[in-house]
């Protein structure tokens, strides 16, 4: 069980990353863009925002911590994290994905990640 405490330790050791309110809820952003996000579907959930490619393979090989967030979003690649049945190492997993997919070229560059 990964708790709302070890999502914001896990995402705020991420280069530049940084907590802010999004309609009351929190996310964490890297140059200024949520890659994150905590409760915005309920206790114990949160969202990664991870490209369609990433986000079919974590729900096939962890069905029970993944599901696409409905609609538009959700075709984006936004993905529902189910708290209680993740797996910290898959958690970072997800969160350095949806970091790289949101940080600025030049951190990326910075990191070694061009």
């Amino acid at each position: 069980m990964v708790g709302v405490g070890d999502v914001r330790r896990l995402a705020l050791s991420l280069e530049g990353a940084v907590e802010q309110d999004h309609h009351g809820f929190p996310s964490f952003r890297v140059g200024g863009k949520i890659f994150a996000t905590l409760g915005g579907k309920g206790p114990g959930t949160g969202m990664v925002k991870l490209t369609p490619a990433q986000q079919k393979r974590l729900v096939a090989e962890h069905p029970e911590m993944f599901e696409v967030v409905a609609g538009g979003w959700g075709r984006g690649g936004a993905t529902l994290v189910r708290l209680p049945a993740a797996r910290t190492s898959v958690v970072l997993d997800a969160l350095e994905m949806a970091w790289r997919n949101t940080a600025p070229k030049k951190l990326l560059r910075d990191q070694g990640d061009s």
